[in-house]
C-alpha cells in the first residue's frame, strides 16, 4: 500500500527546505527523498508523529537482516533523524521526542581507501605515447581530466563541473561553479556544502589542461565546459568513471581504477611526503579532521611496507 499523502506531503516540504535553505545538492536531496519515502513506506498506517523509538529499532533491525551494509543504515538513520528534527520544529506537528535519537546502526568493519602506489598512480595518468602519430583529441581530454584528478584531489562530480574560464550569472546560464586559473597554478572548485575551496595545480597537469585547450570544440549544450563527451556536451561523472576504466585496464594497473581511488591516492601521496594533515584536509574540502586522518592509517601501510622489505630482522622465518 501507498504511504498516507500526508506523510508524503510533508517529506516534499521537507526537501524543498534543504534545497532552497539549506541549498543541499540535488543528489543530497535525492538520497534524503529516496530514504524518506522508503521510511514511510515501511510504516504505513502510522502517521509520523506516532512513531516511536521500538518502531525505529525494529526498522533498523530489519534492514539489517535483508543484509543491508551498516554505511546504508547509518545514512538512512541521519536522513530520518534529521527529518524528524525538523518535524519536532513545526508548530502543528507535535512530537513527544525524535523517534531516531538513540537508535545506532550496526557496527561495520572499518575499511580503508584503497590507494595507489606511487609508481602505478604516476604510470596511471601520463600520457600515452603513439610515436609517429598526434594523439586523438578524447586522448588529450582524458590526460588532462586524470592529470588533475589526481594532481589536486577532486572529486569526480568537482572535476566535471569545472568550466573553461570563469563565467558571470547571466541569461543563459548560473555563474562557474568552478575552473581552472593557470596564471596562479589552482584551481578553484565547489564541494560539498555549497563551499568553494582552492587546491594547487601541478605542471603536469597544467601542460595536459594546455595541450586539450588547444584542440578543444566549442560546447555543443552553449556551456563552458571544460572537459566534453563525444556529443560536445559537459562530461559526466559516469563517462569520466568509464573512460578511466578502461585506460586503467589498458595500462595494466594492477587494481580496478575509479576516479575516487585518484583522490585516495593524491592524499595518501600528498600526506606521505609532507606530513601535514592540516594541508591535506583543506585540499580535499572536508569539513572535519576525522575524515583525513584515515589517510594516516594509509600512511602507515606504506611505513610498514617499507619496513618490511627493508629491515633485515622484520620478517618471521
Amino acid at each position: 500500500m501507498d504511504a498516507a499523502p500526508g506523510k508524503l506531503e510533508a517529506i516534499a516540504a521537507y526537501l524543498e527546505q534543504l534545497r532552497t535553505q539549506r541549498q543541499l545538492s540535488p543528489h543530497t536531496c535525492a538520497a534524503y527523498g529516496r530514504d524518506l519515502r522508503e521510511l514511510a513506506a515501511l510504516t504505513d498506517g502510522l502517521a509520523w508523529p506516532q512513531l516511536r523509538h521500538n518502531d525505529i529499532r525494529r526498522l533498523t533491525a530489519k534492514l539489517h537482516s535483508q543484509g543491508l551494509e551498516a554505511r546504508s543504515i547509518a545514512r538512512k538513520l541521519s536522513s530520518w533523524r534529521g527529518f524528524f528534527d525538523w518535524l519536532g520544529g513545526l508548530g502543528h506537528v507535535t512530537l513527544a521526542a525524535n523517534p531516531v535519537d538513540g537508535v545506532r546502526a550496526p557496527k561495520r568493519a572499518k575499511t580503508l581507501p584503497r590507494a595507489l602506489s606511487v609508481d602505478d598512480a604516476v604510470h596511471l595518468v601520463a600520457p600515452s605515447v603513439h610515436p609517429g602519430t598526434a594523439p586523438e583529441p578524447a586522448e588529450l581530454c582524458n590526460t588532462a581530466m586524470f592529470e588533475l584528478l589526481y594532481s589536486s584531489g577532486l572529486r569526480v562530480s568537482e572535476l566535471t563541473g569545472l568550466d573553461a574560464r570563469y563565467r558571470k550569472a547571466d541569461a543563459d546560464g548560473p555563474a562557474s561553479l568552478g575552473w581552472v586559473d593557470a596564471a596562479n597554478r589552482e584551481v578553484l572548485v565547489t564541494g560539498k556544502g555549497n563551499k568553494m575551496r582552492k587546491v594547487p595545480v601541478g605542471a603536469a597537469a597544467l601542460a595536459a589542461l594546455d595541450a586539450w585547450l588547444a584542440v578543444r570544440p566549442a560546447p555543443s549544450d552553449g556551456s563552458a565546459a571544460l572537459f566534453l563527451s563525444a556529443r560536445g556536451t559537459r562530461m559526466s561523472p559516469r563517462v569520466v568513471q568509464l573512460r578511466l576504466k578502461a585506460h586503467g585496464q589498458q595500462a595494466g594497473t594492477p587494481v580496478h581504477v575509479h576516479p575516487h581511488m585518484l583522490r585516495h591516492s593524491f592524499a595518501s601521496h600528498v600526506l606521505q611526503s609532507s606530513g601535514d594533515l592540516r594541508a591535506v584536509q583543506e585540499m580535499l574540502g572536508h569539513t572535519s579532521i576525522t575524515s583525513t586522518q584515515v589517510y594516516t592509517a594509509l600512511d602507515f601501510q606504506h611505513l610498514a611496507l617499507v619496513y618490511d622489505k627493508a629491515h633485515p630482522r622484520a620478517k618471521i622465518k
